[in-house]
């Protein structure tokens, strides 16, 4: 049995988000139904990682399933119907990295 790569299971998150969630701005096409967006989980890239870690939404220190599961857990708090729309303003945040994340303060 092939092990899929780190890389590999975010690809798969971010897909099944495009494909299930849907929204106004067209980032996601929401073309699937039998999928809840609450049933989603956030996909966990070099970015969300360290922008979750700094607004404490990510306390573990390895990266790893279980923190994806700790996560999406913590955006539940935010949205228990939609937790994985948090995802993209947290990739942006991480991506532009001239935000003082510091500054935003933790929960």
């Amino acid at each position: 049995m092939a092990v899929l790569s780190t890389t590999q299971i975010t690809r798969t998150y971010m897909y099944l988000r495009w494909m299930v969630r849907k929204d106004k701005s067209g980032v996601d096409f929401g073309i699937w139904n039998k999928i809840k967006p609450e049933q989603l989980l956030c996909p966990l890239d070099v970015h969300v990682d360290r922008v979750g870690r700094k607004l404490g939404l990510i306390n573990r220190k390895q990266t790893d399933w279980e923190t994806v599961l700790e996560l999406t857990e913590n955006l539940r708090l935010y949205d228990p119907k939609d937790p994985v729309k948090y995802d993209f303003a947290l990739f942006g945040i991480g991506v532009l990295d001239k935000a003082d994340i510091g500054s935003l303060g933790k929960r």
